[in-house]
């Protein structure tokens, strides 16, 4: 059995088969370590960074760790309502600590001092900007360094290192940190600043205008059954009002029906008041923040609350490109062959998507270079669609470069 096994190890030997120094033999029998020839992923791809993190995860490689040389211990943490775990490794990714903290005033106080033996060190917080949002911020405040791991990186260590897709507490926080210690472009948590102060009043903002719609749909609905046609699209609430006390029902239904829709008429007065309430506000906010992306034509205090509180700080996007493939501005490759074409993208942040569409919109409406820029990408032969979105990135491209002026 050796000698054939010897024969046909040099059978395969050569250039076009394997070298006899990467066979590997175990109780089985002969194995090479890698096929000649076959299916091989496309460098850049998702399933080649799969691979690469397969081999990370399994084999402890050390792949461009972004961590400086000093930094011995990472801690990760999965974060929870009501309580968080935490799992120290090395570089060797061995695990040498673990601990449970509840959720309440000094959950702080117990991981800083459960962490002091590991120094120096990083924190690893799974979901910085999510659940663990409080808990990040808290230790930045006490001058620790703490990364923000996405979720979707963290399950995919937890999948590939354990060959399951099972959930602990305890395997979901050493995940955190194995991507910690493994992936180079993780995103440092830094204080919150004023930009979490408009996006907070912008998402505010979405919240009561989507209220409202909800309310004018359903006092629509009411409507068609009270009065023959119902009313215009464009319903006001004194529109509404004037229709109603200008009902006099004469059943039981439609007596119900005319309360109902009274009470809902009362919803959209009291959103329409908090709408007036919270853009005084973001208009005083936007004022106070100093941002110089109002100056871009299109860009209003609600828009430019939108743009700057869910961009964070800009300094994080290295270029202009990577703040439009952020933002969704930036056209997806969808090239095959000789073939080289380009799709509509619709990933990234739609709060900022939506802010540079309505900037876009203004320009194309108004006498302003976006509107000359718009009619010649038409003259060019491309679609509406396709002139606005190019439209669009080039308003993508001026709001980054005033972001980074703001940044200093």
């Amino acid at each position: 059995m050796s000698r054939r096994r010897d024969e046909f190890a040099r059978s395969v030997g050569g250039p076009g088969g394997w070298s006899r120094e990467c066979p590997a033999t175990d109780t089985v029998g002969f194995r090479a370590k890698r096929p000649p020839a076959g299916f091989s992923l496309r460098r850049g791809s998702k399933e080649a960074s799969n691979r690469s993190l397969i081999r990370t995860a399994r084999r402890g490689i050390h792949s461009g760790s972004h961590l400086e040389e000093d930094i011995v211990f990472v801690i990760g943490i999965d974060p929870h309502k009501g309580s968080h775990t935490a799992a120290v490794l090395d570089r060797q990714e061995r695990l040498v600590g673990e601990l449970r903290v509840v959720a309440d005033r000094r959950q702080r106080d117990r991981f800083l001092h459960f962490a002091e033996p590991f120094t120096p060190r990083t924190w690893a917080i799974e979901a910085a900007s999510g659940l663990g949002a409080l808990l990040a911020q808290q230790l930045v405040a006490a001058g620790e360094v703490v990364l923000d791991v996405p979720p979707a990186l963290s399950a995919r260590v937890r999948l590939l290192d354990a060959g399951r897709n099972d959930k602990t507490d305890p395997h979901d926080a050493r995940s955190a940190a194995v991507v910690a210690l493994r992936h180079a472009g993780l995103r440092s948590v830094v204080a919150m600043d004023h930009s979490a102060v408009l996006r907070l009043l912008a998402d505010r903002h979405h919240d009561l205008i989507a209220l409202r719609t909800q309310a004018i749909c359903r006092l629509h609905a009411l409507l068609c059954l009270l009065i023959p046609g119902g009313l215009s699209r464009r319903l006001s609430a004194e529109r509404a009002g004037r229709a109603l006390r200008a009902m006099r029902p004469l059943e039981l239904v439609e007596a119900e029906r005319k309360r109902l829709a009274s009470a809902l008429l009362a919803d959209v007065r009291r959103i329409d008041n908090q709408l007036v309430a919270l853009k005084a506000r973001i208009d005083q906010a936007v004022a106070t923040s100093g941002t110089t992306v109002t100056n871009i034509h299109g860009v209003g205090p609600i828009v430019a609350a939108l743009l700057v509180g869910h961009t964070g700080d800009v300094r994080r996007f290295p270029t202009s490109g990577h703040y439009a493939r952020y933002n969704g501005t930036a056209p997806i490759e969808a090239s095959s062959g000789p073939q080289v074409r380009h799709r509509l993208n619709p990933r990234g942040n739609r709060q900022l998507n939506h802010a540079l569409h309505m900037a876009a919109v203004t320009q194309v409406g108004h006498d302003t270079p976006g509107r000359i820029y718009y009619e010649r990408k038409l003259a060019e032969g491309k679609s509406r669609k396709e002139a606005l979105r190019a439209l669009k990135r080039r308003i993508s491209d001026a709001v980054y470069r005033q972001l980074v002026v703001d940044a200093g």
